[in-house]
This record gives C-alpha cells, sequence and structure tokens, in this order.
C-alpha cells in the first residue's frame, strides 16, 4: 500500500499562490496516476487535477485550467500542485489520491486518500 500526505494549505488572499505538496509512502509513487481533488463544505468532492505516472499527461477541471498546475518528482515520491489566481471559490479542503493505470477524473476509481489539507481564500 501507498501512504499519502498532504502539506501546504493555508489562509491566502483572493488573486494569490499556494503550492500544495503530497509525499507519499510505502511504496514509489511511479506505479500510480496521481490526482488532486477537492471538497468545500456542504459539497461533493470533485475532480481538479490528474497526472500520468510518467507525468507526461495532465488533465485539469475547467474551473482551475490556467491557474493550476500539476506536477510529480517521482524520485522525491512526491506530487505537487501550484495554485495561481486563486478566488474564495477555490477555498475547500484539497485530497491527494493515487490509483493504479491511468488517470481518471472519477474519485471512486482511486484506491488510496491522504488526509487533505484545508485551503482558505479570503476576498
Amino acid at each position: 500500500q501507498v501512504q499519502l500526505v498532504e502539506s501546504g494549505g493555508g489562509l491566502v488572499q483572493a488573486g494569490g499562490s499556494l503550492r500544495l505538496s503530497c509525499r507519499a509512502s510505502g511504496r514509489a509513487i511511479s506505479l500510480y496516476a496521481m490526482n488532486w481533488f477537492r471538497q468545500a463544505p456542504g459539497k461533493e468532492r470533485t475532480f481538479v487535477a490528474a497526472i500520468s505516472r510518467s507525468g507526461v499527461s495532465t488533465y485539469y477541471a475547467d474551473s482551475v485550467k490556467g491557474r493550476v498546475t500539476i506536477s510529480r518528482d517521482n524520485t522525491k515520491n512526491t506530487v505537487y500542485l501550484q495554485m495561481n489566481s486563486l478566488n474564495p471559490e477555490d477555498t475547500a479542503v484539497y485530497y491527494c489520491a493515487a490509483r493504479n493505470g491511468s488517470p481518471s477524473t472519477n474519485n471512486v476509481e482511486y484506491d488510496y486518500w491522504g488526509q487533505g489539507t484545508q485551503v482558505t481564500v479570503s476576498s
């Protein structure tokens, strides 16, 4: 199994930036497609970004496209989410997830999850 731990969340003003990290242990993340999801209070967990095992292919939700970049460093067993031009609608708990196979936007297809990191954007 792989264990995932997110970090980098916090409070930021609208227009600001944050870089989230997801560090894996237990197994090499090169075996997994990696994904970021988010869940705002009272709402469902939604797809944010995904990256293939090699890092060649990336996918983004329309709501974050152009403002967010997902990347991975398999040598550090870490996945990143660089978020720019943040707005209050980005406020949520952000979760890192891993799955065998190709990336998916469907959260039920992910096998391993981190505990989440809170991102709060003030207006």
